[in-house]
């Protein structure tokens, strides 16, 4: 089996809850990802997906001034680098979610998506 610390993303985009909606649906654009986690000090207290900006921007609202921490599912399920890949497909499947946090003790690692994950499951390198 292959582990997720194979396959994940260690260079995760991170924003605190203050920062408005559009500048990091723009981070997530400019880096083609499809989410950004959401610290407080060094401590992960969220993640904002596309899903995320998405209901966002279906709201009357104002994406410049919107803070991420309205929006952002907070305290979202994390992994263990050790995991394999086929536990981490069934967690994100099960939880329906495309993207999850890798902490090793409260120290964020990294993130890995449903693409990673399957694609190690396939064979190939995303």
């Amino acid at each position: 089996m292959v582990s997720v610390r194979a396959v994940m993303s260690t260079g995760v985009v991170t924003v605190v809850g203050a920062t408005p909606m559009v500048e990091a649906a723009r981070h997530m654009v400019r880096r083609h990802i499809g989410s950004v986690l959401v610290v407080d000090g060094s401590m992960l207290s969220g993640i904002l997906t596309e899903r995320d900006v998405l209901r966002a921007a279906a709201k009357p609202s104002d994406m410049a001034a919107e803070p991420v921490s309205r929006w952002m599912s907070p305290e979202p399920i994390c992994c263990s680098p050790e995991i394999d890949t086929e536990e981490a497909a069934e967690m994100m499947l099960s939880g329906g979610f495309r993207h999850l946090p890798v902490l090793d003790g409260g120290d964020l690692l990294g993130i890995v998506s449903l693409r990673d994950v399957l694609s190690a499951r396939i064979g190939r390198k995303g």
